[in-house]
């Protein structure tokens, strides 16, 4: 394995083009901005986008955020959302708000979310893979001519079908009104629906108003069982068989499963 040295002062300057990278995105077109260009750049976007950030997600029938879109999370024209539209001076009156691919030549007119099957793209009824379609609207399948449009019926955590979900732009104040969180004003691009690391989880083990919400106080006073997660059962009982624990005395106490006696 090759040793990268860097010469004295280079760690700062590698934190300070990862920090470039952040808050200027793809808007360089990939040549970098002069320090002037810079600050000029900084001045003039960073209070529109902390004003005017959207917020994406890809909701269920229910209203909980299945997945939270950030920089890196593909759109259906296999683009990353940073390559899409993000920012904008005025937030779009119509809803929904379209989002669409900057990359020269895609079709693509709106960020589209498309679910993974494991690490690969999930398929349509007519057999072929989610990215061997058109990002033109229509979706239809480049591989075969049955095809009357992209539909699939892949299965989310959630126990819902993909096809049942849409993809959601939002603004603060609507995100808001909702009761969902919304973190702290950030100056870094295209962060989509991340608010922190727990973002990062599928709405089903997110254990806020973005997701399955937090456990009600009857389930976190019932005792451990049995069928409980083996974390759980670990700091329960000495014995693996048991969900009893022996005081200093010869009393047995029961716990919660917020580790209170009970």
């Amino acid at each position: 394995m090759e040793r990268l040295t860097l010469p004295p002062g280079g760690a700062a300057a590698v934190d300070e083009y990862l920090e470039y990278r952040r808050i200027v995105g793809e808007d360089d077109g990939g040549k970098l901005f002069t320090p002037e260009e810079y600050e000029e750049y900084k001045r003039k976007v960073l209070p529109m986008r902390l004003q005017n950030r959207l917020f994406v997600s890809w909701q269920s029938p229910t209203g909980m955020d299945c997945k939270l879109v950030g920089p890196e999370t593909l759109c259906f024209c296999t683009h990353r959302y940073k390559q899409h539209q993000t920012d904008f001076e005025t937030v779009p009156q119509q809803r929904p708000i379209r989002l669409p691919c900057r990359v020269t030549g895609c079709q693509c007119r709106a960020y589209l979310f498309v679910p993974l099957n494991g690490a690969q793209p999930i398929r349509c009824r007519c057999k072929h893979f989610a990215d061997q379609h058109s990002a033109a609207p229509g979706f239809m399948c480049n591989a075969c001519s049955k095809c009357s449009g992209f539909h699939s019926c892949f299965t989310c955590a959630c126990g819902q079908p993909a096809y049942a979900h849409d993809t959601v732009v939002e603004t603060k104040q609507e995100r808001l009104a909702q009761g969902k969180p919304v973190g702290r004003d950030v100056p870094y691009a295209a962060m989509g629906g991340l608010t922190g690391f727990s973002s990062l989880a599928e709405g089903y083990m997110r254990l806020d108003d973005s997701g399955i919400g937090a456990p009600s106080a009857e389930f976190l006073d019932s005792p451990v069982t049995a069928t409980d997660h083996p974390f759980l059962k670990a700091f329960q009982a000495s014995s693996s068989s048991s969900p009893e624990t022996l005081t200093d005395g010869n009393e047995i106490k029961l716990r919660n499963k917020k580790g209170e006696g009970c």
